[in-house]
């Protein structure tokens, strides 16, 4: 696969069309978001790279405007899902977890597993030293954020490892910040899988997996695109140059008139150009599928050092408000299972 992501889903629609008999996804709104489910078996991961397994998106193009009061929902929303998950897996609302937050937390993009560790409740303690303090509707939960290699020179997998064997959880969450093929994504999805996670391997680090048949407990991996490369940035903008022009076509076919014009996502995206169009307006490059000009993008930066991973300016904002959403779900997920939505 040409493109670079983390997430099954847009890896599913990278491949939609040429595969479309044997790609089911799942939608539902919840509140005011989109939940999309995915299932991957032996088959699609073949032409989707995804492991085997369950991938719910959640997405939340809402909290892109740093509305606290989107933040709230979105994390009322999410903790339904992360339950839901959790029932799907069969992990009993008493039973103990571990919370590992993926990642170097001296690096803002990929600080987002151990900000949430920071911010979580944890109880394992409690019901060692202090049992009588815990009232009915909470678990033993303890979170960790395990560094990694550059930071500790021990691999993340076999840290949780010796932890796991310790503590003996009956399930874990790992939080890791993830990279999207579209920077649409950015800090807006959210992805719980099944699978467990390559930490790393969004920005081509690879490290060890992490996974169920590692750990021998049940792995579920939630993570929020943070990162994205330059060559997905240069195929999008293509994209949209497209459309504007499609758009624009439909208006006023004066090319200074696109200087003034100021469209929303929504509305470019609505705006397709059909394969005569793309070469007009792109000639050769137009011609050519998404796989193969993101292919194309990436020959010519990476050769050259330039394919760089990039986050937005505000990303120290956006970590803080995307771990404290993911902090509030957990805590509302794992604790108080009889509260319903």
């Amino acid at each position: 696969m040409a493109f670079r992501t983390d997430l099954a889903l847009e890896a599913y629609e990278a491949v939609a069309d040429e595969q479309e008999n044997r790609l089911i996804v799942e939608e539902e709104e919840i509140n005011e978001f989109t939940l999309k489910k995915i299932h991957v078996n032996k088959e699609t991961s073949v032409f989707t790279g995804k492991k085997e397994g369950d991938y719910w998106t959640f997405e939340a193009p809402q909290l892109r405007t740093q509305n606290e009061e989107w933040v709230e929902k979105a994390a009322t929303a999410l903790s339904y899902v992360i339950r839901s998950f959790l029932k799907k897996l069969h992990i009993h609302d008493d039973a103990p977890v571990l919370i590992a937050g993926l990642g170097n937390w001296q690096i803002t993009p990929d600080a987002l597993g151990p900000d949430v560790c920071r911010k979580v409740f944890v109880t394992n303690h409690l019901f060692e030293v202090e049992p009588q303090a815990i009232s009915g509707g909470f678990r033993r939960t303890a979170a960790l954020a395990p560094g990694v290699m550059g930071l500790t020179g021990m691999e993340t997998a076999a840290t949780l490892k010796g932890v796991i064997e310790q503590y003996k959880p009956a399930a874990v969450i790992v939080i890791d910040a993830l990279a999207a093929r579209s920077a649409s994504r950015l800090h807006t999805t959210v992805q719980i899988s099944s699978a467990g996670i390559n930490p790393g391997a969004g920005v081509g680090n690879n490290r060890q997996e992490i996974n169920s048949e590692l750990f021998g407990v049940p792995v579920i991996a939630i993570g929020i695109p943070t990162v994205v490369d330059a060559a997905s940035i240069t195929h999008d903008t293509l994209g949209y140059f497209e459309k504007t022009m499609k758009m624009k076509s439909k208006k006023d076919r004066k090319p200074s008139s696109l200087l003034l014009t100021k469209p929303s996502v929504e509305e470019l995206n609505s705006n397709q150009a059909n394969p005569e169009e793309k070469s007009t307006y792109l000639g050769l490059i137009g011609e050519l599928t998404e796989e193969e000009k993101q292919q194309l993008f990436q020959e010519i930066l990476s050769p050259i050092g330039q394919n760089l991973i990039v986050t937005p300016k505000e990303t120290d904002l956006y970590i803080k408000q995307a771990s404290d959403m993911l902090a509030s779900a957990l805590d509302h997920a794992l604790h108080h299972p009889e509260e319903t939505f």
